[in-house]
């Protein structure tokens, strides 16, 4: 693995442990996919820097935990911009 793509990788830890951001907010951020952001923080920092991992592990199980309950905020303000909009 290219020092980049480590530095890369830490960058994004350390932005997720700093900020407490999703996954999609980090994309925007960094400029990369989704799917690269993931396999950065599941599968590449562990073998990187495994404490980092840790505490990056618990952000992302907190926010899987409450994409439900974000889902459903955003929805609701969605149909009620739109009803006032009418």
């Amino acid at each position: 693995m290219s020092l980049e793509i480590e530095q890369r990788i830490l960058d994004e830890a350390n932005y997720i442990i700093d900020t407490k951001k999703t996954l999609r907010e980090l994309t925007k951020y960094f400029k990369v996919s989704k799917s690269t952001i993931h396999n950065d923080l599941h599968n590449r920092l562990k073998k990187i820097n495994s404490e980092l991992y840790d505490k990056v592990s618990i952000i992302l199980k907190f926010n899987s935990d409450v994409k439900h309950i974000r889902g459903g905020i955003s929805t609701r303000l969605k149909y009620t911009k739109e009803k006032h909009e009418k």
